[in-house]
């Protein structure tokens, strides 16, 4: 296992996640000649969806299924390609300058690069309902890393709420492994069949298709399907005991459960984008922050790519293929290769990111979650770490807030050990319908490291070099 004792001072390129984005660029580059550094944050590469692949105690392959052993390659082009890959390494800051903070092991330290790839990846977006706090109630992503890492399903009733692909590919994968379902509670609004059908054509012509007709076919033989269901609630007192929900006639059910997963799609995680100042602008098909970056994934501050679904959602495929175009664009402003081969190789990758992009834009507008679903409204909380409610954001802004950052001074809403990334898009859409304007036109919150826990202990023990200083209190 890698230390912070084996990292060097300096490298030419430092890409930031082992993920399928941050695993082809960093393969890609090295082999270019790159010296490269890969810093991932978990035990071993793969990122979330290729979690623990090299690790899985799950030895039936068709469990997790054929996607998920596909990224074995790409877990494996590492091994010869001259990576220092870096596990269990937690980035808790990166500078404009490309100085990075990094702890491993409980040791922090900072080391630079010349350049830098951003492939942080996604994450789920909350779903804050009446009740999501209580135990027994977590994300369905959080429920398939205990299957992945662990090989853990949970037993007795278990139900999934909530709208995505992901959903329905969760609910197979506990299925395969041997869980029982007592329901899939899909939260999918009808109306948006509107917007995507004229979409549906490029939609049927890609993979999507096929693998998504397969996993409805699969679930819904052995699964209860409820479609159309709003008003989606957790009861329960020490943990969840019931789901409640109303169906589309307006009829009111409740269903005992023991363990309820949600789920409404993933975003774009942008803190440590965010953090280095990089632009972002508010998409409203995806409903989300997605950084400014041009076809190479260069953000807007000089030196620094992101690539994958940090960039924008797209799939593990498209986020590889956006991975191999960042490498190639690193070895070329890093003088190892020249325009026109960087143009030549990266022709069939384009083509194989055109192919993976097929039928996203009728996933995305099929499965946009409602404003319901995504806006609390009275004692629900917003931000779980401070235990701030709906209506507390709400009635902050009728005293003059205008914006997440000054929400910060007056209910300290995303200044709790996630940072913001439990809560965000939450905030930042309660405020926009409070105010009667758009999400892009309030903005995010304004990051500034330590992204992540770091002791003082680590802090304490960083060199005192400009580079640490600069590191701890920028911004």
């Amino acid at each position: 296992m890698s230390t912070a004792v084996a990292l060097r001072e300096s490298y030419d390129l430092a890409v930031i996640g082992a993920g399928p984005a941050g695993l082809a660029a960093a393969a890609k580059a090295a082999r270019l000649g790159v010296d490269t550094v890969l810093l991932d944050e978990q035990s071993s590469p793969g990122g979330q969806i290729y979690r623990a692949i090299t690790e899985t105690p799950l030895r039936d392959r068709s469990i997790l299924g054929a996607d998920y052993w596909r990224g074995a390659d790409l877990t494996a082009s590492i091994g010869d390609s001259g990576v220092q890959y870096v596990a269990n390494a937690s980035v808790w800051s990166v500078s404009r300058e490309c100085e990075i903070g990094v702890s491993i092991g409980n040791v922090a330290r900072i080391i630079r690069a010349r350049r830098a790839i951003l492939a942080t990846g996604a994450m789920e977006r909350p779903f804050p309902i009446p009740g999501w706090t209580l135990p027994g109630v977590m994300t369905a992503g959080a429920a398939q890393i205990l299957l992945k890492s662990s090989g853990l399903v949970a037993r007795n009733r278990v139900v999934l709420a909530g709208t995505g692909p992901l959903l329905w590919l969760i609910a197979a994968q506990y299925l395969r492994a041997g869980a029982e379902i007592a329901a899939l509670l899909d939260t999918t609004p009808r109306e948006n069949w509107r917007e995507a059908l004229p979409h549906l054509p490029a939609f049927l012509a890609s993979s999507y298709f096929r693998k998504g007709l397969g996993l409805l076919r699969e679930v819904r033989v052995r699964v209860p399907v409820i479609r159309d269901v709003q008003s989606l609630r957790a009861i329960g007192d020490d943990r969840v005991r019931e789901v409640a929900y109303r169906t589309r006639d307006g009829a009111e059910r409740r269903m005992p459960v023991d363990h309820l997963f949600l789920h409404q799609g993933v975003a774009p995680n942008i803190n440590l984008a965010n953090s280095i100042g990089c632009g972002h602008s508010w998409s409203e098909t995806q409903l989300c922050f997605v950084p400014v970056v041009d076809e190479w994934g260069e953000s807007t501050v000089e030196g620094i790519a992101i690539s994958g679904d940090g960039a924008g959602i797209g799939g593990a495929e498209a986020a590889a293929q956006r991975g191999f175009l960042a490498g190639l664009d690193a070895a070329c402003r890093l003088g190892r290769i020249d325009r026109t081969r960087r143009d030549r190789e990266a022709t069939a990758n384009r083509q194989a990111l055109r192919r993976a992009e097929r039928g996203r834009a009728f996933l995305d507008l099929l499965y946009r979650p409602r404003i319901s679903d995504r806006i609390p409204e009275g004692a629900t909380l917003a931000c779980r770490c401070e235990e701030v409610t709906a209506q507390q954001i709400s009635d902050t802004v009728a005293l003059g807030c205008t914006g997440p950052n000054q929400m910060k001074s007056f209910l300290r809403c995303g200044m709790g050990p996630c940072q913001g990334r439990l809560c965000g898009l939450t905030v930042t859409e309660l405020i926009a319908r409070a105010r009667g304007v758009s999400p892009g036109e309030v903005g995010y919150y304004r990051l500034r490291p330590p992204i992540k826990p770091i002791t003082l202990e680590e802090l304490a023990g960083l060199p005192k070099t400009d580079a640490a200083v600069k590191a701890v209190v920028r911004g």
